[in-house]
């Protein structure tokens, strides 16, 4: 914490060595962070019951912290810009300790409420620190599977954190579910506090140059487009993989038992597709987003289209898995080579906004298609608004390469 917020210098690329535990110590941060985020939701009855209101208004509480982390993620990044990155870290995880355990000790849903908002607060500003750190310790031929590491926090979240966090409330109580969840984050502060090394993220200005406005950085365009695509992917996706439990036992028939089966099979998927990222990301970082939305796409038609056949469906949702697995990490490495290091931060709090705005615009749209339309044709909406956002993909790689070029001859 005391040391100062710079890296090494006089160091080639070569020279300097992979920062694993780094990036490791930011996975775990990710873990912390996107468990705690998603925990409410696996836990809802047992909330429900022991602050006596609605389910309903238990699922709020999702609804609270992504309306927050919307709000609140470009303001807070652009008002803390000089402030350093691991100090914010250390700040922002604290805040997570303390609105979890205020959860554990909650009287009533109100303070529930109260702490989730700050809760959100902290997210927003976490995910913009921490979704550009990769880009500070690592050059860009790194990206990639750096991303791949910092992100599989998220991957373990939603494979292990979330399930074993919900078994552990609905056996011991909820109230020591978000105890623990409290702890873990304690422990992993101090870890950030001991191994996370320290960056300089702040540009300084070479001798005779002018500080531009953020938004007239020459790569602001090419962020504002990945934020759109991202935010595409995003609604198309979450669309139907909000109501793919329903989906699961009332379109495609399993039994209820054997859902959770299904989700474990998907988020294990996602963990091979992230190794996959790793792999390929940074040797093919143009085509690989492409494919894997392209191969996602066809996996959910599958599923749409041939819902009663058994072995059909879970082939597929073994492919959607890593297909889709990897995405997030693809784009995330699709943000931090595009942004320049002077907007990097500000980049990172609206590609949360854009994550944010597709996870609840998609949520959304796929309850007023079920309610309209039925259950059956959630997949294929998703699998036609993840094609277009691969064809926007296309596109847009034409046009920022033909920006480059063209401002490259003007240079």
């Amino acid at each position: 914490m005391t040391a100062p917020d710079t890296r090494p210098t006089g160091l080639t690329e070569a020279d300097t060595p992979f920062p694993w535990i780094g990036l490791f110590i930011l996975a775990g941060a990710i873990f912390v962070c996107v468990t705690s985020e998603f925990l409410p939701t696996g836990l809802l009855p047992d909330l429900a019951k022991g602050l006596g209101v609605s389910e309903s208004r238990i699922g709020l509480l999702v609804t609270f912290y992504a309306g927050t982390v919307v709000l609140s993620a470009p303001l807070l990044t652009a008002m803390t810009r000089r402030v350093p990155r691991k100090t914010l870290i250390v700040i922002v995880l604290c805040l997570f300790a303390i609105t979890n355990l205020v959860v554990a000790i909650a009287p009533n849903y109100t303070v529930v409420v109260v702490a989730r908002v700050v809760g959100g607060l902290a997210h927003g500003l976490f995910w913009s620190v921490v979704g550009a750190y990769a880009g500070y310790l690592v050059p860009k031929k790194q990206l990639g599977r750096a991303v791949a590491i910092t992100s599989s926090g998220a991957t373990a979240a939603f494979v292990l954190g979330v399930p074993l966090g919900t078994a552990l409330g609905q056996a011991l109580g909820w109230q020591l579910a978000f105890t623990a969840m409290a702890g873990l984050v304690a422990i992993l502060t101090i870890l950030v506090v001991i191994f996370l090394p320290p960056v300089r993220h702040v540009e300084e200005l070479h001798t005779g140059e002018i500080r531009l406005p953020g938004r007239k950085d020459p790569s602001v365009f090419g962020v504002v487009v990945i934020c759109a695509i991202t935010a595409t992917l995003m609604t198309g996706h979450y669309l139907f993989y909000t109501f793919i439990v329903p989906y699961y036992t009332a379109v495609a028939g399993f039994s209820p038992d054997s859902v959770s089966a299904l989700l474990f099979v998907y988020g294990g998927a996602g963990a091979i597709g992230l190794v996959l990222v790793g792999l390929v990301a940074s040797r093919f970082p143009r085509a690989s987003l492409a494919v894997s939305f392209a191969v996602a796409s066809l996996a959910v038609l599958v599923i749409g289209l041939f819902p009663e056949t058994t072995w059909l469906v879970i082939a597929a949702i073994v492919v959607w898995g890593i297909a889709f697995g990897g995405g997030p990490a693809l784009l995330q490495t699709r943000m931090l080579q595009t942004a320049s290091a002077r907007v990097r931060d500000l980049a990172s709090a609206w590609f949360t906004v854009s994550f944010n705005v597709g996870i609840g615009g998609g949520a959304l749209i796929g309850g007023l298609v079920y309610d309209g339309f039925g259950l059956g044709v959630l997949p294929i909406i998703e699998a036609a608004v993840i094609a277009a956002a691969v064809v926007l993909i296309i596109v847009s790689d034409r046009v920022l390469h033909r920006r480059r070029v063209d401002a490259a001859l003007r240079a």
